[in-house]
């Protein structure tokens, strides 16, 4: 019961890592896609859609450089790590 409160509190989405600390792995286990370099130097909103679309078990989540994001690893979340325009400037992976 405790542990079901604590990633209740972690944040959003509620984390499902199947097991997994990797990308990879997270492919192996649910498929899609788990990385999108492509979106690097587009507007952070416009990523978010273009990832939720692509891989529909995902979350984006868009988040400023230099925010501490959770320390867990979830096959169900992509942070889009955008600068001080709004552009990712990292590539967004699954993690």
């Amino acid at each position: 019961m405790e542990t079901n409160k604590k990633r209740k509190r972690r944040g959003y989405p509620p984390c499902d890592d199947r097991g997994c600390t990797n990308p990879e792995c997270c492919l192996r286990m649910i498929g899609g896609k788990f990385r999108w370099p492509e979106l690097v130097g587009q507007s952070g909103d416009k990523a978010k859609a273009a990832i939720e679309k692509d891989n529909p078990y995902v979350t984006a989540v868009p988040m400023p450089m230099g925010r501490v994001p959770e320390c867990d690893f979830c096959c169900n979340r992509v942070y889009v790590w955008t600068n001080e325009y709004g552009l990712v400037c990292k590539i967004p992976e699954v993690g």
